[in-house]
């Protein structure tokens, strides 16, 4: 009802869960030493673009496609914002941020511009200008450091991911 994927799309989030990584950076710019949780459902990863003050957020998906809010299952957005609650917990104890914004977009008008559902979960600081600012492409080795961060802290502290 709801849908602006354009006809033969390669969905970048679709290859992330199926274990595709692009030496060139070309479609898929995420490492699988990136994702910091997932399981049958859903996946967590950390995010390629980094604003400059909110550095490692973590983007939250389904493992199946599905282009938007319109277009996702309950049961599958419940198992996205209970993840997003653990993701929140983990951001605050091991990055100690002073607090924690969630950002979603769909369609064209909405700034949607990855046609798979997906949800943003920053680390925030008093006075980051999080809104004020632009992201820009990070590095793996970056990332590696704030994933293996998130990964331990999700090895020690599971919580509950039904």
């Amino acid at each position: 009802m709801y849908k602006h994927m354009p006809f033969g799309y390669s969905c970048p989030f679709c290859l992330v869960v199926k274990g595709v990584e692009d030496e060139q950076n070309k479609l898929v710019q995420t490492k699988q030493q990136d994702i910091i949780y997932n399981d049958e459902h859903v996946t967590a990863l950390i995010a390629t673009l980094w604003w400059p003050n909110n550095k490692g957020h973590v983007i939250i998906i389904p493992n199946n496609h599905y282009e938007n809010i319109f277009d996702l299952p309950l049961e599958i957005a419940t198992r996205i914002h209970k993840l997003s609650q653990q993701v929140s917990f983990a951001l605050k104890e091991c990055y100690g941020c002073d607090g924690i914004s969630t950002r979603q977009h769909n369609e064209p008008g909405g700034s949607q511009d990855v046609w798979h559902y997906h949800l943003h979960v920053y680390p925030r600081y008093f006075n980051d200008n999080l809104y004020l600012t632009h992201g820009s492409l990070s590095d793996p080795s970056e990332r590696l450091v704030f994933a293996e961060k998130l990964r331990a802290w999700f090895q020690a502290n599971i919580m509950v991911n039904t």
